[in-house]
């Protein structure tokens, strides 16, 4: 066990010193914005540092005051120390990527007092001095020795997936969306908020004096919002797959009505939205601990999909990923194990889909497949089980075998790994957004920013067919 242990104010003597070399990293400095609410742009926006007068200066020599504290509290004097003052002068910035080193030097003693005066200084690794001044405090004057404490891994919460598909979206055109039904506050507030973002138009369909004593009571502002009064959930949807089927909105946005009840109406033969394709829904989830956004189909559709199921679900994966910027995704087809067994139906149609892929019936994507959850996103795991495999371990998309294990997978990532996710449905005329009761704003704005981005991706394989024809 490691101990940590002080110096009495009878064991320093003046000219003793200590010292502690660190390297600064991105998370150093997100940390330290995080407990100290210092979110100047020159210190935790690279671009904006890189961009200004402030060049390459990404934080501040707190930070290295930071480490004097440190220094003092755990080696000299150490545990017991009582902290009185500094007086510290910055000469130069500190960097990303800098390593420092911080020395402290007794200077003097308070005979009548167990003060002790150090001098202070935190270099680069060129040798500049970025810090220097005194620090004053009380030493301890009884030994103490202790086990180190071990400190809590600490991993910071970002977004950053999320955040580029909203700002992939963003230079977009505004997507004149029909939202059904919004009577309730999630989905008016996701809808007023989405058109705030600049991401939709949207077409508020339902009950008139529902939706506007929801918006009343949510102190939302609706008055500059299209409203196209109905009775009832069952015409808002009709009126809205109507509106779609004319070209006159862009795309669906479910608001408190059942999914099988508009997926219906857009499955209808003579009616619907339906295209060559069966419908199949995507969710887009920013794990924390995935280094790149992890998409998994069918989570809401399809509940037991067949083998010409699942063809199509794979396909429109790939191509709205490939949409997205991804030039060959990877595609990790789910069972409970990774060998073909006749016991597990789903490890039968895995290898089928990849013989399918081969064949050329699937295209635009690697795709491979029986994979357990493990090692399709962890290369650990399948070196473990000697998978060798271009899709093993990095896999963009996960194909799960039904809607009950896609939900269940989605919401265990939600709820244990904090993830969160968007997600839209494909196969249609149009995306159709289906966000869920418990769905938060970013979620719900995320969620549009994928229809947009889908409905860009359906306009120019509309030209294309177009270009083709003639």
């Amino acid at each position: 066990m490691e101990y940590i242990e002080n110096r009495t104010f009878a064991e320093i003597a003046v000219g003793d010193s200590a010292r502690l070399e660190r390297r600064l990293t991105m998370q150093d400095i997100k940390l330290f914005a995080v407990m100290s609410g210092d979110v100047n742009p020159a210190h935790v926006d690279e671009d904006y540092a890189h961009s200004s007068r402030f060049h390459e200066v990404i934080a501040h020599g707190m930070w290295g005051g930071a480490l004097i504290s440190t220094v003092l509290g755990t080696e000299l004097p150490g545990p017991g120390t009582i902290y009185l003052g500094q007086t510290l002068r910055f000469r130069r910035p500190v960097r990303l990527g800098d390593r420092l080193t911080v020395t402290i030097t007794v200077r003097s003693k308070d005979a009548d007092k167990p003060r002790v005066v150090f001098d202070c200084s935190c270099v680069n690794q060129d040798g500049e001095i970025v810090i220097e001044g005194e620090a004053q405090v009380l030493a301890p004057t009884e030994k103490i020795r202790r086990p180190r404490t071990v400190l809590p891994e600490v991993r910071l919460r970002e977004r950053a997936q999320l955040h580029r598909l909203l700002e992939a979206a963003g230079p977009l055109e505004l997507l004149r969306t029909a939202v059904v039904h919004p009577v309730d506050a999630a989905s008016l507030r996701g809808a007023v908020a989405a058109a705030e973002a600049r991401l939709i138009t949207p077409l508020l369909i339902g009950p008139e004096a529902r939706i506007r004593a929801c918006a009343e009571a949510e102190a939302l502002d609706i008055s500059s919002l299209e409203l196209i009064a109905v009775d009832h959930s069952h015409a808002a949807v009709a009126e809205a797959v109507a509106l779609a089927r004319a070209g006159r909105v862009d795309a669906l946005m479910r608001g408190h009505v059942h999914v099988e009840e508009l997926l219906a109406a857009v499955s209808a033969e003579a009616t619907g939205l339906r295209t060559g394709r069966c419908l199949s829904h995507i969710s887009a989830f920013d794990v924390p601990t995935y280094p790149r956004p992890l998409f998994i189909t069918d989570t809401g559709v399809n509940i037991y999909p067949t083998l010409d199921n699942k063809l199509d679900i794979i396909q429109n994966a790939i191509d709205f990923v490939r949409a997205l910027g991804v030039a060959e995704p990877r595609v990790a087809v789910l069972s409970a194990v990774e060998t073909v067994t006749s016991n597990i139906h789903t490890t039968i149609e895995a290898a089928a889909l990849c013989k399918m892929a081969e064949r050329g019936q699937i295209t635009g994507g690697l795709v491979d497949g029986p994979l357990g959850f493990d090692n399709a996103i962890s290369a650990t795991a399948a070196a473990a089980k000697g998978i060798a495999s271009p899709v093993a371990g990095q896999a963009d998309i996960l194909v799960v075998p039904d809607v009950e294990t896609g939900i269940m997978l989605a919401k265990q990532l939600q709820y244990l790994a904090d993830a969160e996710g968007a997600g839209v449905v494909l196969g249609a005329r149009v995306p159709i957004v289906l966000t869920g009761r418990a769905d938060d704003v970013m979620s719900r704005l995320a969620s549009c920013a994928l229809a947009a981005l889908h409905a860009r991706q359906l306009k120019n394989q509309g030209q294309s067919r177009m270009t083709s024809a003639r």
